[in-house]
């Protein structure tokens, strides 16, 4: 089975037929695919959508056309359950209750019951939200509504079917057999106790069907977090067998590694930008949240506890020492660096500029290994570079020694004289060595990045180890994958130590310091 991972991404197919089916720009990133010899209800919903005021947007139509799909086997919902991920402010309410409204209105005495966070929030969204929306629309007066509380209602007049509420407890959704179960909100459930409950009253219905929904939640939304880390297992596993499961899952969601802060990051997660949402809105949001909040409800990632800073990492002084504009000099010096999982490699360059200022840039950072050392070589080929750095201790790159000495990037024969290109390998002490350089040169305003997200990234997540009185980069305690800084670090060091041995009198110290 494919490891689920965030760097996991269906074939190109899907979103080409996304495209081609419903012009859908910003596909899932994990989504059912749909199967078109199968009939769907998705267009009735999508009527309903539209007569309450809310024709369906692209992706609407593609989750509901997917959802609702009937098997020909046994004229039933395909899916039994139905889990939708999205960010915030994408239309999710407004497609539950067309979802919720065609089931009371298509079919008779049918029971349907809506749970968010909370019972409280469940009646208010269910009053201010649901009833006023159909008041206002072209079916009002085609039901009912009982406000008693405990016993709320909307009521449709010609097949008696009915919409309530219910709260977050183990006996919730107890009592007539269930038809339609919606857990709105999932990220506030701690437990699956609403599901436990709803699950048994659905099991005599043939048509039944249990629908969750939720922006991304926190470490501590248990039920959520299981809820996406298996939807994500099923999907790989469809893509990787071509068998489909009785559960469709869509989730739309942002990696860590995409900038935050840049349109192209947006339109990659919010199938709502460009329809009801512009990129002004988001931005306003981006400005007024903090960064965590703003990942959780618009990039929809999990909002983690932030442990310390580590106080070897001069996280506060990185933004500082960013220059969009900045170049690489003529002399630079190359090294690689590997994930720990070996999901990402990335290539690290370091340069003198022209004002004695060292440049650091991440010039390459792909998934996999195996595309590491042709990029070395071309690389290597077209800009002399004065060393090629890889750490042989504590490093997954070791592995990748013997393979750059197969394709002509080895060792000094001569350790006094180097040639341009040589392997520079970094032992333990080299390793300390360089990382304690570059803080300090950081902190001292003497090396400039270019602000690429994944060695930001890098940095603000990377924790460190002590070895004696020193101390080196970690990636075991690291929050992140710091193989985009290590890549930068150890090519810095490799400039710095090899320069003055293939250049002729050349003094680093006077361009450096």
């Amino acid at each position: 089975m494919t490891t689920t991972s965030e760097t996991w991404t269906p074939p190109s197919s899907f979103a080409a037929d996304l495209h081609e089916r419903y012009g859908l720009t910003c596909p899932p990133w994990w989504g059912t695919p749909r199967r078109p010899e199968r009939k769907t209800l998705g267009p009735r919903v999508a009527k309903i959508m539209t007569r309450l005021g809310y024709p369906p947007m692209p992706w609407q139509r593609y989750v509901l056309d997917v959802a609702l799909e009937i098997d020909p086997a046994t004229d039933r919902f395909a899916y039994r359950e139905v889990g939708l991920s999205v960010p915030r402010q994408q239309g999710k309410t407004q497609q539950i209750l067309g979802v919720m409204t065609h089931r009371i209105a298509a079919w008779k005495r049918q029971n349907v019951v809506y749970a968010a966070q909370t019972r409280g929030m469940a009646r208010t969204r269910w009053e201010d939200e649901f009833i006023e929306t159909l008041d206002a629309s072209s079916l009002a007066g085609k039901y009912r509504t009982r406000k008693n509380n405990g016993n709320e209602a909307i009521i449709w007049t010609s097949t008696r079917s009915k919409l309530g509420i219910t709260s977050n407890t183990e006996k919730a959704g107890h009592g007539p057999a269930l038809d339609l179960g919606v857990i709105d909100e999932a990220f506030a459930h701690e437990d699956d106790r609403l599901e436990q409950a709803m699950s048994p009253a659905m099991l005599t219905r043939p048509k039944a069907q249990l629908w969750w929904a939720s922006a991304g939640g926190t470490e501590k939304s248990a039920y959520l977090n299981r809820k996406r880390q298996r939807g994500r297992e099923l999907i790989e596993e469809l893509w990787e067998t071509g068998e489909f499961p009785a559960v469709a899952y869509f989730e739309w969601f942002a990696p860590d590694d995409m900038d935050r802060t840049s349109p192209a990051t947006w339109r990659a997660c919010m199938p709502a930008l460009g329809h009801t949402v512009d990129e002004a809105t988001v931005r306003a949001e981006l400005d007024k949240l903090e960064a965590p909040e703003f990942d959780r409800a618009y990039l929809n990632r999990t909002r983690k506890a932030t442990p310390p800073q580590d106080p070897h990492i001069p996280v506060k002084a990185w933004p500082g020492r960013a220059d969009p504009g900045s170049r690489a000099g003529g002399e630079v010096a190359l090294a690689l660096d590997v994930s720990a999982d070996r999901a990402h490699s990335s290539i690290g360059l370091a340069s003198v500029r022209g004002d004695g200022l060292l440049h650091l840039e991440v010039v390459d950072r792909r998934a996999g290994t195996d595309w590491v050392v042709p990029a070395l070589v071309r690389l290597r080929r077209l800009h002399g570079p004065v060393a090629v750095a890889v750490a042989a201790t504590g490093s997954p790159a070791t592995s990748l020694i013997n393979d750059l000495v197969a394709a002509g990037i080895d060792t000094p024969e001569d350790a006094e004289h180097p040639q341009r290109g040589d392997l520079a390998i970094l032992r333990t002490g080299d390793q300390v060595e360089a990382c304690a350089q570059w803080a300090d040169a950081v902190k001292q305003d003497q090396v400039m990045h270019i602000e690429q997200a994944p060695l930001t990234a890098a940095v603000t997540g990377a924790r460190t180890r002590s070895v004696g009185d020193a101390w080196v980069l970690h990636r075991t305690s690291s929050l992140t994958d710091i193989s985009p800084l290590c890549a930068v670090v150890w090519a810095r060091w490799a400039l710095l130590t090899r320069l003055p041995a293939v250049t002729e009198d050349y003094d680093v110290l006077d361009s450096v310091y």
